[in-house]
């Protein structure tokens, strides 16, 4: 498999999608599209943990109201591993406000508020780097072959 085909992103169900019971609909949207789960959890996770993790926003006044929704329930961190996986699994999430958000991306199909938006995803493949790093171990990051590989790629 050529190197491009494994750029991974980090993709975390937030505790609005795991309350409303959307962690398998957004799991399969990932899988139908082809892409290859590589790593899963079912956390709940501390404050000091989501203060890593949202760093680049510590500065902003949503920040810690953030922190403090974020660590209100269990989370579901994922990595996905596939061609151009960061830039096409933010377009599959859609805009960051629900409202901005075109009908068939997740957001705009399931959520309507932006401090509901039901789902994280890395912005860059830097971001999925370090966020990988902050919520899996290496050993936690399972490199495998589908068996269905040689029909999603070419």
């Amino acid at each position: 498999m050529m190197a491009e085909q494994r750029e991974r992103t980090f993709i975390m169900v937030k505790p609005d999608g795991v309350q409303r019971g959307l962690v398998g609909t957004i799991i399969e949207r990932f899988e139908k599209k082809g892409f290859k789960l590589v790593g899963l959890k079912f956390v709940w996770p501390s404050e000091e943990l989501l203060q890593q993790h949202y760093s680049d926003l510590a500065s902003r006044p949503f920040f810690p109201g953030l922190v403090k929704y974020m660590s209100s329930g269990p989370v579901v961190p994922m990595v996905w591993e596939g061609l151009n996986v960061v830039k096409t699994g933010r377009q599959m999430l859609g805009a960051t406000n629900p409202a901005d958000s075109q009908p068939g991306t997740i957001r705009g199909d399931l959520c309507i508020q932006v401090g509901r938006n039901i789902i994280h995803g890395s912005d860059s493949v830097e971001s999925a780097k370090k966020e990988i790093g902050l919520w899996f171990t290496d050993k936690e990051v399972v490199g495998w072959t589908p068996a269905n590989e040689n029909w999603v790629y070419e």
